[in-house]
């Protein structure tokens, strides 16, 4: 069973992908953007009837959030990871109540960490879907990951 995965672990090209899917529930979509994303397009069908979407969807930043649940059970870090930045962050396809989302994170490069011997630097692409396969948002971002003990490259 994976414990968590390590810098040395991960190959340039491996894709990893998410366990399960989830379910976008519609009142949590809602409960979402009354607190972070308070636009008429997430708030209720009256009034997304009204937005340039024509019915009810989740916040960008609830689908990346979703993304966030599914991107820490797949990449199951050893001892933590520690986010570098983002390189890139589109949102593909409105994201709806009733959609499931997977997601596949494939390994884009990855180098050792220069000052701190103990980690290493990955880029993962992450692709989100829905459930007819249509890719809904992706993400390129650096990560630090721990190198497991005594490794070198």
């Amino acid at each position: 069973m994976q414990t968590g995965y390590h810098y040395d672990d991960l190959e340039i090209g491996q894709v990893l992908r998410s366990p399960r899917s989830l379910h976008v529930d519609r009142d949590r979509l809602i409960a979402f953007a009354e607190e972070f994303d308070p636009q008429p397009a997430h708030l209720s069908e009256e009034l997304a009837a009204n937005s340039q979407f024509g019915t009810l969807v989740a916040s960008g930043w609830h689908t990346g959030s979703m993304t966030m649940r599914l991107t820490a059970e797949t990449l199951i870090i050893a001892n933590g990871g520690m986010g570098a930045g983002i390189e890139k962050l589109n949102w593909l396809r409105p994201v709806k109540p009733g959609d499931d989302l997977r997601i596949e994170i494939t390994v884009k490069a990855k180098r050792p960490s220069k000052s701190r011997p103990e980690r290493g630097l990955v880029t993962f692409h992450t692709v989100t879907f829905n459930q007819n396969g249509e890719p809904v948002y992706e993400v390129v971002a650096n990560v630090f990951l721990p190198r497991r003990p005594g490794a070198t490259e």
